[in-house]
């Protein structure tokens, strides 16, 4: 069930969701695109099967309307940050995010593609898994879980309780899309507080395209921290998931 199930969270994952709802009523399979050998036939896959989806009224109406995009589990921050980079268009966006799925990169080897468009994993030829399930890993990973540690609690409340410059990588996902300024600068003065002052890198995505922080925070919270532009760039591009509009990275000033 995980692994059929994965790609059905999130933004991307539920409106995909509702595209094979609507390629099966109309005789159509998602698929078919796994079959591609090569970034031409993705291509051809996506225009003859896919891309049509995006002008049947009942999708276009969908996308029009934020409270069904709510009703399928989409933030209204989340939702407001999609269509803000695209001219308000919801359906622009997720068209451009699902082409990107499909055509971007080799579909034989992305398991987010095989995810999406075919609700499980390679499981033949098992070059589209992620790395964890591959058995020389999973092998590794296995004989690794007594060095994992579980804490019920918000990543807020968890780092006060760490000691000052104790941290060294934080990883907050996509999290940040729901919080408001105040919870916000709550985290952040805790990453602050504990972020190790010579090398602490925060990386995170969002739903949009542009990092919330010089938005939502003070000036004299951000002002530690480097926004790192151009590796944020790059590694959005290699994002082979296409669910997120951006990712970010940043970096601790090192103290003088």
């Amino acid at each position: 069930m995980f692994a059929r199930n994965l790609y059905r969270y999130g933004l991307l994952g539920r409106f995909i969701g509702i595209l094979h709802a609507v390629a099966r009523l109309h005789g159509k399979r998602l698929d078919g695109i796994l079959s591609a050998r090569t970034p031409a036939e993705q291509r051809i896959a996506f225009e003859q099967t896919i891309a049509p989806l995006f002008d049947y009224k009942s999708v276009q109406l969908l996308s029009k309307s934020p409270i069904s995009l709510y009703a399928l589990g989409i933030p209204p921050a989340q939702y407001d940050e999609l269509v803000s980079a695209n001219n308000g268009s919801a359906i622009a966006a997720l068209r451009e995010r699902v082409e990107r799925l499909a055509c971007d990169f080799p579909i034989r080897e992305n398991y987010f593609a095989w995810q999406a468009f075919g609700r499980g994993y390679d499981v033949e030829n098992r070059e589209a898994i992620p790395a964890y399930l591959r058995r020389e890993i999973y092998d590794i990973i296995r004989a690794r879980t007594d060095r994992v540690e579980v804490h019920h609690a918000s990543l807020t409340d968890f780092l006060s309780q760490r000691p000052a410059q104790y941290m060294h990588r934080y990883v907050l996902l996509d999290a940040q899309d729901w919080m408001n300024a105040n919870q916000l600068s709550a985290l952040w003065a805790e990453i602050d507080r504990t972020a190790d002052t010579r090398d602490a890198r925060v990386i995170f995505r969002t739903a949009g395209a542009d990092s919330p922080l010089p938005r939502k925070l003070k000036p004299e919270l951000l002002a530690p921290w480097i926004y790192l532009e151009e590796e944020s760039r790059m590694f959005h591009a290699r994002d082979r998931s296409s669910i997120y509009g951006g990712f970010h990275v940043y970096a601790r000033r090192a103290l003088s």
